[in-house]
């Protein structure tokens, strides 16, 4: 159980001699990244790899307006769009037509399309069974929604705007299996006739490197984009995030874990975040911000407008909205308003395989550096680092581990002088904030200390203070 233990939580725990280099992140090489991002992606599967499939792409914006003819090749009318289906495909199939008879908006079923041509479309029949264009859920319009929009490139982490779309047969139906992101197609687009609408292969991603964020209700999905996504770092996911814009920036949350969105919007910048929140529903935005750290959270609302960040709590857990509230309510250049509240209570009679059970029920929070051990009642007693645990017996107390060195501790109302010369003095992994009554109610870690470390305009501090100097 100790080393599950381990694994499970990992080692976050920071001294206060790495604060100074928190400053600039260590970042993995780009190339590792995209390494990983192939390996999940599946590199060998790229269809575009397929000279087949190269072979056979047609240029979307070569189609519109296009005839769509049928078996015979009569002309029932011209093509408006391409309404594909979302969902765990890599490669969307195309689900249906929408095509311009007359006056009229027609949907023409995906299944009746017989041959994809540079310049027509050509169905499976004679008769035609027109019918008028509703959309569905799971349906997207590729020249409405895609075209002309931002994606996100996964093996480059860059965004992106689609210049056009590629479509090819793939597995018995019709696909999009590519996007151009070149200058030259765009060009190619507005000019027609003199470059002409030959699609340009060499200048395309493969659709399952993207992620496509425009449709109305949100996102084109697919399953290959949205494991590749998984793979990236929190921070490069904030930097896609920031790039992106509008409605952009909430499909491409929509598309994450809301772990893995949340770790995210951590690493945001504050502005880029709050501007994210405004285009989020309340309820979405109190999903997030319930999974960041508190601190981070408390942080974020209480540089929202007051009538935003009432909406906004009052769509979350009451609890977690009551703890929100306090942290709010603490100025910033107090040891409360920088804490935050995730801990791990134990009492002496516990043991040492309990409190590391706790952990790892707790393993999604920041709380890797150990348990806060209280008395009957509640009073703060000692902090139990995480390595003292897995060196002693799982059946053994906590009781027997108590012992100098006790924890450093602050009053929750302790000004950030004093909690950074504790720090500095201390040289431990993080600092216990206790009330008037000697109860923990936080704690301030490595990081929350740097965030605080801001320019004294920001927060008063003077520049005698060493750790500043």
């Amino acid at each position: 159980v100790h080393l599950d233990a381990v694994k499970t939580i990992g080692m976050r725990a920071m001294s206060a001699d790495t604060i100074s280099l928190m400053k600039a992140p260590n970042k993995k090489p780009i190339a590792r990244v995209v390494n990983t991002v192939e390996r999940a992606v599946g590199r060998r599967d790229l269809v575009l790899a397929r000279k087949g499939v190269r072979d056979s792409v047609v240029s979307l914006a070569g189609l519109l307006g296009c005839p769509v003819t049928n078996e015979d090749g009569r002309e029932i009318g011209r093509l408006v769009d391409v309404v594909v289906k979302h969902g765990q495909d890599a490669y969307p199939p195309v689900s249906g037509l929408i095509v311009k008879v007359g006056l009229r908006r027609s949907f023409i079923d995906g299944a009746r399309i017989a041959k994809l041509e540079r310049h027509q479309i050509r169905l499976s029949s004679t008769t035609i069974n027109l019918t008028d264009y509703k959309r569905r859920s799971d349906e997207s319009l590729l020249d409405a929604d895609v075209l002309d929009h931002q994606i996100v490139d996964v093996n480059g982490l860059r965004v992106v705007r689609s210049s056009d779309l590629y479509l090819a047969p793939l597995d018995k139906e019709i696909r999009v299996v590519g996007v151009d992101i070149s200058f030259v197609t765009f060009l190619r687009r507005i000019f027609p006739g003199a470059l002409g609408r030959r699609a340009t292969p060499q200048h395309v991603l493969d659709w399952a490197t993207v992620a496509s964020l425009a449709d109305t209700s949100g996102v084109v999905k697919t399953s290959g984009s949205k494991t590749a996504l998984s793979q990236l770092r929190p921070a490069d996911l904030a930097d896609l995030i920031e790039d992106l814009a509008g409605r952009e920036q909430s499909a491409l949350i929509e598309m994450l874990d809301p772990e893995l969105a949340a770790d995210a919007l951590e690493e945001m910048e504050d502005e880029e975040l709050q501007g994210l929140l405004r285009g989020l529903s309340e309820e979405r935005a109190a999903e997030l911000l319930s999974r960041m750290e508190p601190d981070e959270s408390a942080e974020v609302l209480r540089d929202l407008a007051d009538e935003h960040r009432e909406d906004i709590l009052k769509a979350m857990d009451s609890k977690m909205a009551k703890q929100l509230r306090q942290l709010i309510a603490f100025d910033e250049t107090l040891a409360g308003g920088i804490m935050t509240t995730h801990m791990v209570f134990a009492q002496e009679n516990d043991t040492c395989g309990a409190a590391l059970a706790r952990l790892v029920e707790n393993r999604d929070r920041d709380i890797s550096d150990g348990v806060v051990i209280v008395d009957s009642k509640g009073k703060l007693v000692d902090h139990i680092q995480i390595i003292e645990l897995v060196a002693a017996k799982s059946t053994a107390l906590l009781s027997t581990l108590i012992g100098p060195p006790y924890p450093t501790s602050v009053q929750i109302d302790s000004p950030l002088e004093e909690v950074i010369e504790e720090f500095s003095n201390n040289r431990g992994a993080s600092i216990v904030v206790i009330d008037e009554k000697g109860k923990p109610v936080g704690r301030i870690l490595a990081d929350d200390l740097v965030d605080a470390l801001k320019p004294e305009e920001q927060h008063g501090l003077s520049k005698g203070t060493g750790a500043l100097s």
